[in-house]
């Protein structure tokens, strides 16, 4: 295949990293597995239009990419609108993708994986159009990237504990809204904290991740009202990846979902793969089945064929 490599020097890992022998590495061994490979080292706010140009090449059958989820999720968005394949090089904090792709964690084991791995499909999702891989969400979620992001930090530490103090004021002043939504033939209008829309339902996980990305479904949660200790409650059933044992969490898993918020209150908002967002009143989300080319470990695409083979989904 003929690949680029992308590299965000400013993405977690890479900040500590040397690049340039990080470079000279992945060429030798993509080159080593047979490919026509380059890689290039950007700063984040110039990685994503050179993927774009890129992508639009009619001479590259895919991209690799490296840095945090934000940068994965730029880059399978524009791999999927370009029908290219996307390599994914885990270099975030959370790095939720990769872990649903079971690429290694490692940045230098994750070269050898893929340089050497095979192309698979998987699912990718949209809301109104805008591709997402992890999830779609309002209101608890939104709120606590509001905060997180009101907050300075420099590092994955720093990020880390913003988060958390985050969290904390989440907790002791969660929202409360009404949405409607439209789901499995199910039309219903609820008074709710949270909306939460993934691209394959979460796995029993503390990051809320999908363990499987070719189910054909879309995992839809939604919370209702909660007071601080409901979301306390929440919260703990989240770090023990029991989010659908709660009792205050309504659990369904359609294909595509409408989503309208009758009373929005002006300047609301959403996130998407991580992206603080403005929340549109009305929202239609959809699951694309297999839409995505992805890289990933020798063998892999055949050991989940068997096993949806042994577990179809719900």
């Amino acid at each position: 295949m003929k690949l680029v490599g992308f590299f965000n020097k400013d993405g977690g890992t890479f900040r500590t990293t040397d690049m340039e022998a990080y470079e000279r590495q992945a060429e030798a061994t993509f080159r080593e597995a047979g490919h026509d490979f380059e890689a290039i080292v950007f700063p984040g706010k110039e990685i994503v239009p050179a993927m774009e140009r890129a992508a639009r090449r009619d001479d590259i059958d895919g991209i690799v990419a490296g840095g945090g989820d934000g940068t994965i999720s730029a880059a399978a968005s524009i791999a999927w609108k370009n029908g290219v394949a996307l390599g994914v090089i885990p270099a975030g904090t959370m790095n939720l993708f990769a872990r649903s792709l079971k690429v290694p964690l490692d940045i230098w084991q994750a070269l050898d994986t893929l340089a050497f791995g095979e192309v698979d499909h998987v699912d990718i999702a949209s809301a109104n159009g805008r591709p997402f891989i992890h999830q779609f969400s309002a209101g608890l979620h939104a709120r606590m990237v509001r905060y997180r992001n009101s907050y300075s930090f420099r590092s994955r530490l720093g990020k880390m504990r913003a988060s958390t103090r985050a969290a904390f004021g989440v907790v002791m002043n969660p929202p409360e809204f009404e949405v409607e939504f439209e789901a499995l033939g199910v039309s219903e209008r609820r008074r709710v904290s949270a909306v939460s829309v993934s691209n394959n339902p979460f796995g029993e996980n503390a990051l809320l991740y999908a363990d499987n990305l070719r189910s054909g479904e879309l995992g839809f949660y939604t919370a209702k009202p909660l007071r601080p200790m409901g979301v306390a409650r929440l919260a703990f059933d989240m770090l023990r990846g029991k989010v659908r044992d709660n009792a205050d969490v309504m659990v369904m898993h359609p294909a595509e979902v409408h989503l309208h918020f009758p009373k929005m209150r002006a300047k609301s908002n959403c996130v998407m793969d991580g992206e603080l967002l403005p929340l549109e009143r009305d929202i239609r989300l959809q699951l694309h089945p297999e839409e995505l080319k992805v890289l990933v470990r020798q063998g892999l695409a055949a050991q989940n064929d068997e096993t949806e083979r042994r577990e179809p989904a719900a």
